[in-house]
């Protein structure tokens, strides 16, 4: 058995385990507000998510192939496996300390910028395709903000609909509704995230030539789907304590208003074939909300950390790849 084909299922185990730890870090995005507002119980939520974030990450592949082209060629890239094997411990690494101090950071930044960094480390600016790296970065960007701008939106609409009706009514009709706003953003979750792991995966078997194509084959789309379910299944109490209660004070109505926006936003990106951050998206829908709820309402000390961890995760995660593919290349 060749070292080439050992270093290529050691990248697939990594990326199973990224895309494993990716669900259970990310898990609180899809179901926090409806475990806060008590619409479901944290196991119902759970099962609920695991469930369709797999049956999410089965319908879809574009951002998978956006991930395999966009930021580095595969075909051209040196070092191709350890770059990749590179990046995948440095967003790996960065996902569980996040993860440990409760803080819903963005598994998307630190993979894209792991990939970015172990790149640079290996061959320079000039091996980064910039053109589809901003592209991904613009969305990265925008998303959270349109998510904020929709979510104040949709609930500034939902509060002029019911504003006559029953409070206690009205919340207790909304957690009922919640269970399926629970669903669809699991659902759009499981169709953006999972493909991130799919892409690096089909990277690696384009530049270890046991394929040409940038089409994600099925035993990849399928593995990576059952690794975010089964990650999802674990649960992420830390963050989901802080997604679900220490941005606002979440009821039914503020939760259904988060979880569309949330879902709309993350399952449109997916249709143009962009990743996103899904932690970004629905932090961000839910401060939106929020903030036409009650400007004062939301603990912006809360909103203030978040917001400085998705700026340095990126440039903390680039810097990580590097040094680990610099330590990798000495053995590899």
């Amino acid at each position: 058995m060749d070292s080439l084909f050992l270093l290529t299922i050691l990248i697939v185990i990594f990326a199973l385990g990224f895309d494993f730890i990716n669900g259970f870090h990310d898990t609180a995005n899809a179901i926090a507000t409806s475990v806060s507002t008590k619409a479901l119980k944290p196991r119902h939520a759970i099962i609920l998510a695991a469930t369709m974030n797999f049956v999410g990450a089965m319908t879809f592949t574009g951002v998978a192939k956006t991930i395999t082209k966009d930021i580095v060629d595969p075909f051209t890239i040196p070092n191709g496996s350890t770059v990749i094997l590179a990046a995948l411990i440095a967003a790996i690494a960065w996902n569980l300390i996040t993860w440990y101090y409760g803080i819903p950071s963005s598994s998307s930044h630190a993979l894209i910028g792991s990939i970015a960094g172990a790149a640079i480390a290996a061959a320079g600016f000039t091996e980064i395709k910039w053109s589809g790296f901003l592209k991904i970065l613009q969305a990265l960007i925008i998303s959270p903000i349109l998510a904020f701008a929709v979510g104040f939106i949709v609930y500034s609409i939902i509060k002029v609909i019911f504003k006559n009706n029953n409070l206690t009514k009205t919340n207790k009709q909304f957690r009922t509704i919640q269970i399926a706003t629970a669903a669809l953003q699991s659902y759009s979750h499981g169709t953006n995230d999972a493909q991130k792991a799919m892409g690096i995966i089909t990277l690696a078997l384009i530049t270890n030539g046991y394929t040409t194509s940038s089409d994600i084959p099925f035993w990849v789309q399928f593995s990576c789907a059952l690794a975010m379910g089964l990650g999802t299944s674990v649960g992420g109490w830390k963050i989901i304590k802080t997604v679900g209660g220490k941005i606002m004070k979440i009821r039914p109505v503020n939760g259904v208003a988060a979880d569309l926006t949330g879902a709309a936003i993350i399952f449109g990106a997916t249709l143009i074939h962009l990743p996103v951050s899904t932690t970004h998206v629905i932090s961000s829908s839910i401060l939106g909300v929020g903030s036409a709820h009650r400007i004062k309402g939301v603990k912006w000390g809360t909103a203030k950390s978040m917001i400085i961890t998705w700026f340095i995760t990126l440039p903390i995660s680039a810097t990580l790849a590097g040094l680990i593919y610099f330590i990798l290349h000495l053995f590899l």
